[in-house]
């Protein structure tokens, strides 16, 4: 009633007046539930903007995180790759230096044993030594190379650079092998050639010393002479001298007996005597020697110190016994 009566008051003039309000009443009210709705509509897509942003933002962490990861995954894998990668060639390189201090040692060897320094045994044994030093390098080295060889195939790639390394230093232990194989040889062989030598010298060695001995033989009984000194009186006791010819016991010379003894004088070295020994008033030599080939030496006046041999070979050339009477 009262809302009627205000319209009524409001509106003055009748029932169409109030007609006419109500329609803009209802008018007004659509226009409100339409502006109410697209509120309604505005924040529901606002809300759905949001929980789509709010979705796509955690899908782009999430796909950030996997990026993230796998390129973690990656540089990991890498990393992996260069140390594997630099191990190999420090592994190279390390074979491919060893190989050439062995070639070195290989030459040395050669070297020595194609020398002409005495190849004995202890220099055989160190040779042989050396040899197996080098041997054994050689199959460490190949171990390396085998075990390197594998991990390449295992890992699924393939390198040429690597590949044509390993082909390279492969062909380098061959020839190795075959060089200390050969060395090897030459070793056992020339072992054989020096026992031949050695039995060869052993019966030159044999040879020359007979020879040695005989003459020095030969030259001792070549240098031999008897040397005997005294009074005559002595030298006759012993049945050295006597004497011959003359006339009533006159002119006659003291000579060598016949069939003289050895035994009975001093056996000298003619190489080694120059002086023989006199130290009396006066002496002369029984037995015949050239005159220019000694001479008498005094020591004074009344004493003869001793015969100087000045040439020993004219001096022993008539005869190997020198006779010397001493004279008081």
């Amino acid at each position: 009633m009262k809302e009627t009566e205000n319209t009524n008051r409001s509106y003055p003039g009748g029932d169409n007046s109030g007609i006419n309000y109500a329609e803009n009443a209802r008018k007004d009210g659509i226009a409100k539930g339409v502006r109410i709705t697209a509120i309604i509509s505005f924040l529901i897509l606002v809300a759905a903007g949001i929980a789509a942003w709010l979705s796509y933002s955690i899908h782009q962490e999430k796909q950030l995180a996997l990026i993230e990861n796998e390129r973690t995954t990656y540089n990991d894998m890498l990393s992996v790759r260069d140390s594997t990668l630099n191990d190999w060639l420090q592994t190279f390189t390390q074979i491919e230096t060893d190989l050439n201090a062995l070639k070195q040692k290989e030459n040395l060897i050669t070297i020595n044993n194609s020398d002409n320094v005495e190849f004995t045994s202890s220099r055989k044994e160190q040779i042989l030594n050396d040899i197996k030093s080098i041997s054994m390098r050689l199959d460490e080295n190949r171990k390396k190379l085998a075990s390197l060889s594998a991990q390449l195939k295992n890992s699924g790639r393939e390198i040429k650079g690597l590949q044509e390394m390993i082909a390279g230093l492969e062909v380098k232990l061959q020839e190795h092998q075959t060089q200390i194989a050969a060395l090897t040889t030459t070793v056992n062989e020339r072992d054989t050639e020096i026992s031949e030598l050695n039995i060869l010298a052993s019966d030159l060695r044999t040879t020359v010393t007979q020879k040695e001995e005989l003459i020095n033989t030969q030259v001792a009984e070549m240098n031999k002479a008897y040397l005997a000194a005294g009074s005559y009186k002595d030298l006759k006791e012993l049945g050295i001298v006597s004497k011959d010819g003359g006339f009533l016991g006159l002119g006659r010379t003291e000579s060598l007996v016949n069939d003289i003894t050895d035994s009975l004088f001093s056996q000298i070295d003619i190489s080694q005597l120059k002086y023989i020994p006199v130290n009396s008033r006066d002496a002369r030599l029984i037995t015949e020697h050239p005159t220019s080939s000694y001479e008498f030496v005094r020591e004074s006046d009344d004493k003869i110190a001793h015969i100087e041999i000045k040439d020993p070979e004219q001096f022993w050339k008539i005869s190997r016994y020198a006779v010397v009477e001493l004279k008081k």
